[in-house]
C-alpha cells in the first residue's frame, strides 16, 4: 500500500514513453526494492550477485554529497513560477523585488534543478527506504514528468475541473498511504517494548516438538477395470442402484476394516515398534501404490499442525496419541523431543505479531469510524461479496501442513498430508 503511489507514477511515466512515436519500448516499471532493468535486458535483483561476466551495481556514494548540492539538472523547462500572495479581500500582494520571477524568452533558456536536500525529501515521501537503484529510476523520469507538467500547464490543462478532482484524489490517497505508514511505525515502536512479556505470557507458543506420524488411509484404494466400466454403461437404473448399494456397503466395510487396522497399529506403536515399518504395512494394507509417507517431523510448533490434532502437544516425551480420524484418515503421533525456543530466536517473530496486531487494531478502528451508503440508482445493486465478488480463499501457509480433513472419494488415490516444515 505505502508503495502505490511511487509505482502509479513510475507507470504512468513509461506508459507515456510506450505511447510515444519513434521511441523504444520501455521496461516495465521496477518494484521497489528491485534494480531498474538495463534498456533490452532483463531486469535482476538487487540482492542477487552478478553473474558471471556481469557489472557489479556502482557503490553508492550519495551521503558524501552536500544536501544543497545540485544532483539533477534539467535543461529547457523552466521552473515552476510561484502562486502571487493574496492579502485582504483576496488582493494581489506584489513581491518584493528581490524574489521577483524573471520569465525567460524561450523554453531553451530555462532551466530546473533539484537539490539532493528536494530530491531525498520526494523519495521519502514515495517510498521511505527507497533503494540506490531506485532512486536512480525516479531521477530518469523526474525530467520528463517536470516537462510534460510543464507543457501541460502551458495548455492551461491545470486549471479544468477534471484537475481539481484528480489532485484532490490523489491528496486523499497519499495522506491515507502516510497515515498507513505512521500506524505501522507507531506500532512498531510500541512493539519493542512489549517482546519480552509476551514470551513469558505464552510459553506454549514457542515449544518445538520432534515428532513421528502415521498415517492410516480412510478406506482400501480400488480403481475399478476398464471393462467394469463399459459395463455400468450398458446397467438399467435399478441394477445402477443395486450396484451403488454394493459399492456402498463395500466402502463402509472397507473403512471398518482400516479402522481396525489403525487401532492395532496404535497399540503397536505404543508397544515400541518402529514407525517406519507400521507406516508400509499401513500403506500395504491400503493397496496404495505410492511410496509411504515420511513419518518423521522434526522442529513442529503448535501452528505447525491441524487444530484438531494439537492434543498431541499435551504428551509427555515418548507418548503415542490416541488415533486422531477425519475425513482424510487416521493418524498416530508419537512425541520424541521437546524444546523451547529462547526468546533471541523468536524475537523478530514475537516483534511481527505485536506489530501487525497493534496497526490492525488502529486501522480497524478507522475504517468502522464510518458508514458509507451508494446510489443503487447510479451503481446499481450491489455484488454478492462486494464489488470484485467473494474473497478468494485463503492459501495456507507454507510452514503449515495442509489440515488432512479433505473428502475422498473411496475410488481416489488417498494420500497423507505433508510433513510439517519447520517454523
Amino acid at each position: 500500500m505505502r508503495k502505490s503511489w511511487l509505482l502509479c507514477v513510475f507507470m504512468g511515466a513509461l506508459a507515456w514513453g510506450q505511447a510515444a512515436p519513434a521511441s523504444p519500448p520501455q521496461p516495465a516499471p521496477a518494484q521497489p526494492g528491485q534494480a531498474a532493468p538495463a534498456p533490452g535486458g532483463p531486469m535482476q535483483h538487487p540482492q542477487m550477485a552478478p553473474g558471471p561476466g556481469k557489472i557489479a551495481p556502482p557503490p553508492d556514494n550519495s551521503a558524501s554529497v552536500p544536501a544543497n548540492a545540485v544532483v539533477i539538472t534539467i535543461d529547457g523547462v523552466c521552473p515552476a513560477r510561484p502562486h502571487p500572495a493574496t492579502g485582504a479581500k483576496g488582493a494581489t500582494v506584489k513581491p518584493a523585488a528581490d524574489t521577483k520571477t524573471i520569465t525567460p524568452k524561450t523554453p531553451a533558456d530555462c532551466k530546473t534543478t533539484i537539490t539532493k536536500a528536494e530530491f531525498e525529501t520526494l523519495a521519502k515521501g514515495l517510498s521511505p527506504n527507497m533503494t540506490p537503484q531506485l532512486k536512480r529510476q525516479l531521477a530518469n523520469i523526474l525530467p520528463r514528468l517536470y516537462a510534460m507538467s510543464a507543457e501541460a500547464r502551458k495548455k492551461g490543462l491545470d486549471k479544468g475541473p477534471e484537475y481539481t478532482a484528480a489532485v484532490k484524489f490523489y491528496q486523499m490517497q497519499i495522506l491515507s498511504q502516510q497515515l498507513q505508514r505512521k500506524i505501522q511505525d507507531s506500532a512498531a515502536k510500541d512493539a519493542d517494548g512489549g517482546i519480552q512479556a509476551y514470551y513469558d505470557k505464552n510459553p506454549e507458543a514457542y515449544e518445538q516438538y520432534s515428532l513421528e506420524r502415521l498415517f492410516i488411509p480412510k478406506a482400501k484404494q480400488e480403481q475399478p477395470a476398464e471393462e467394469d466400466k463399459d459395463k455400468d454403461e450398458k446397467l438399467t437404473d435399478d441394477q445402477k442402484k443395486a450396484k451403488e448399494d454394493a459399492d456402498k456397503a463395500k466402502t463402509e466395510a472397507s473403512e471398518q476394516e482400516m479402522t481396525k487396522l489403525a487401532d492395532t497399529l496404535r497399540a503397536r506403536a505404543a508397544a515400541g515398534e518402529d514407525f517406519i515399518k507400521l507406516q508400509k504395512e499401513a500403506f500395504d494394507a491400503a493397496g496404495m501404490k505410492i511410496e509411504s509417507p515420511t513419518v518423521s517431523l522434526p522442529k513442529v510448533r503448535r501452528t505447525g499442525l491441524p487444530p484438531a490434532h494439537a492434543a498431541i502437544f499435551d504428551l509427555k516425551v515418548g507418548e503415542v496419541s490416541q488415533v486422531i480420524s477425519d475425513n482424510g484418515g487416521h493418524y498416530i503421533y508419537k512425541v520424541d523431543s521437546k524444546d523451547v525456543l529462547p526468546l533471541d530466536q523468536v524475537k523478530d517473530e514475537i516483534h511481527n505479531k505485536l506489530q501487525n496486531d497493534d496497526a490492525k487494531a488502529e486501522m480497524e478502528k478507522v475504517t468502522n469510524s464510518f458508514k458509507a451508503t451508494n446510489n443503487e440508482d447510479y451503481f446499481g445493486p450491489p455484488t454478492p461479496g462486494g464489488v470484485n465478488g467473494p474473497p478468494p480463499r485463503r492459501m495456507p501457509s507454507p510452514h503449515m501442513a495442509p489440515p488432512p480433513t479433505q473428502q475422498q472419494a473411496p475410488t481416489q488415490q488417498q494420500t497423507p498430508p505433508p510433513a510439517a516444515q519447520p517454523n
